[in-house]
């Protein structure tokens, strides 16, 4: 979200009702509460959608696409075969990159926009690297808001 608003994107958020606030202040121009509304069903399209949390498939998405829409995949290999289909077929796409591919370019903008205070870290909750199990269990319960970070003592 904060990438696509730095680039000039009109942003669109889906969240709860709690997140609202933060959706905004991460540069959503619109927020939709997925409590209350589908936003599938809305009428409206977009250029791109990013199911950041692996929730909604492409085939429940593809009617919000515009032509020649892209769907963004972060649900592990859920639809890495629509990846290859849609490359094929339609004019929507699945987008699946395995492996990411980050360049040092990619990895300096990035540092760039941190420090100048323009990509701001959502973190959720720390956990000391000795409870990185605990942690692992707490991210994959999907309820987390922002990151979960491991913290290394100095103590040693």
């Amino acid at each position: 979200m904060q990438l696509a608003r730095h680039s000039g994107a009109g942003v669109t958020g889906v969240c709860n009702s709690k997140n609202a606030e933060l959706v905004r202040s991460l540069g959503a121009e619109e927020v939709v509460d997925y409590g209350r509304e589908d936003f599938t069903k809305s009428g409206q399209t977009y250029d791109a959608i990013l199911d950041a949390v692996g929730k909604l498939p492409f085939s429940h998405c593809r009617g919000s696409l515009k032509p020649g829409g892209v769907y963004l995949a972060t649900d592990g290999l859920r639809n890495l075969i629509l990846s290859a289909w849609t490359a094929w077929v339609g004019d929507k796409r699945v987008r699946f990159p395995i492996p990411p591919r980050f360049t040092k370019k990619d990895v300096v903008f990035l540092k760039g926009l941190v420090e100048a205070g323009e990509y701001p870290a959502v973190i959720d909750r720390r956990y000391p690297l000795e409870h990185v199990v605990e942690a692992a269990r707490y991210a994959e319960t999907k309820q987390k808001t922002g990151n979960v970070v491991l913290t290394i003592s100095d103590d040693t």
